[in-house]
């Protein structure tokens, strides 16, 4: 079930958004050669619990950590540890917040110190899928005119989009309907209606697109081994397009 939020509910989602988004901005200040993951993520934990809020992801399905922290040829789910953030490497951020019942979700890719062209352009290319993705979030489009834009994009650049991964609804639950590909033909799926949250979010690989799990059960990598890149926003669907809800201020 798709579910059309109100007013009073889009004003609920978008306050556990923000804090996201102040914790993002955090986490681009604080992150540093040197650091360990454990590190930030108690940073930004305490950010979170000082808004009076709650990381979405602590215990989420047994998660062991609170926020997701992925260094490079992660992809998405890296468990805060005491890994060192090395030289010259993506970070990559990944934060959901609960307040009064209500979620936010996004995520950001950090340079760390001087990264190769290739690695620069991917970042810069998997955040402008993302916003062109949120483009074709407008009253009236289907569902598969978002994942197409995102897939269009990044394999334009000669980048390839993971498949085993989607954004999703959110809004009384960190995870909700519809699911949201990055890749797919365009007009499928569900009519786009004002009032639909979605937090969008490409995950685009240098490499192929094929991802393997860690022994860990959670941390999800390129198969290849190759560097990825994740941006995510939480958005909502309006009568005249989309408006961000992690927009920072």
């Amino acid at each position: 079930m798709i579910h059309l939020r109100n007013d009073k509910e889009i004003d609920a989602i978008r306050k556990s958004s923000q804090i996201v988004a102040g914790a993002l901005q955090l986490a681009g200040e604080m992150i540093e050669e040197g650091m360990t993951t454990q590190r930030l993520a108690d940073e930004l934990e305490k950010y979170i619990v000082k808004h009076n809020a709650r990381p979405a992801f602590k215990g989420y399905q047994g998660f062991p950590g609170s926020v997701c922290i992925s260094l490079d040829d992660e992809v998405v789910h890296g468990i805060p540890s005491d890994r060192i953030i090395a030289a010259d490497s993506v970070v990559k951020v990944d934060i959901g917040v609960e307040l009064d019942g209500f979620y936010g979700d996004a995520a950001r890719s950090f340079p760390v110190g001087v990264l190769s062209e290739k690695v620069t352009k991917l970042l810069k290319v998997t955040e402008e899928a993302l916003h062109l993705g949120i483009e074709q979030a407008c009253y009236g489009n289907r569902l598969s005119d978002i994942s197409h834009a995102i897939q269009a994009h990044a394999e334009k650049a000669g980048f390839s989009v993971v498949r085993e991964l989607v954004g999703h609804g959110i809004g009384r639950a960190l995870h909700e309907e519809p699911q949201v590909p990055n890749f797919g033909k365009p007009g499928r799926g569900p009519r786009l209606r004002p009032g639909m949250v979605m937090a969008i979010e490409p995950m685009v690989n240098i490499g192929t697109h094929r991802v393997s799990t860690d022994d860990d059960g959670w941390t999800v990598r390129s198969a290849d081994r190759s560097v990825s890149a994740h941006f995510e926003h939480t958005i909502v669907v309006r009568e005249d397009g989309a408006e961000i809800l992690t927009q920072g201020r």
